[in-house]
């Protein structure tokens, strides 16, 4: 019972910021979840030496845009397609699979390779590789989540549940970028 009582301070604590300041909270625990999920998949691959830019590039990332781009499509989904809409739920899963999902992830590989420093060519060569292979992955393991995430979670915790989700897809993100970094270092 007594570790119970810090478990539910700190829950209060989160919903109630988020309740006041839901962007910040949102970027604050995306930059959060993006920097754990990148350091575990370093000590995962076996790295000898943590890759601090990189930590700080995802950190970064999921600070300035990883919670704040999802707060805002998610609040517009709602307002597209009202709880009362014929097949609403499906409605939203497509928009999301099916046109926000695609774009997102093509920021978001291009955005990362930015800010661990490569150019605008080094960036577009690496989205040209990842981009298919990592949305494909998308639709065919996280579907489902966004169907439930969709249909079952309050729409305040939707941000939270994806970034929770969001700490296994940055550990397979970040390793599929791992892997062509090794193949663009083999070439040269």
């Amino acid at each position: 019972m007594a570790l119970s009582k810090p478990v539910i301070n700190a829950l209060s604590f989160y919903f109630g910021q988020l309740f006041e300041h839901p962007i910040r909270t949102k970027a604050i625990t995306c930059a959060v979840i993006a920097t754990t999920g990148n350091l575990a998949s370093q000590k995962l691959s076996g790295a000898k030496a943590l890759d601090y830019h990189s930590l700080l590039a995802y950190g970064i990332y999921g600070l300035a845009l990883g919670g704040t781009v999802p707060h805002y499509f998610y609040s517009f989904l709602d307002w597209a397609v009202p709880e009362d809409a014929s097949f609403g739920i499906a409605k939203k899963l497509l928009l999301e699979r099916l046109l926000y999902s695609p774009l997102y992830q093509a920021f978001t590989l291009y955005a990362l390779a930015r800010l661990e420093g490569k150019d605008h060519n080094g960036a577009v060569e690496q989205l040209q590789h990842l981009y298919w292979p990592v949305l494909t992955s998308s639709w065919k393991y996280l579907t489902v989540i966004h169907l439930i995430n969709l249909s079952v979670v309050p729409p305040m915790l939707r941000v939270l549940i994806i970034n929770l989700m969001g700490f296994f897809w940055t550990i397979y993100i970040a390793n599929k970028r791992r892997q062509e970094k090794m193949r663009e270092d083999k070439k040269k």
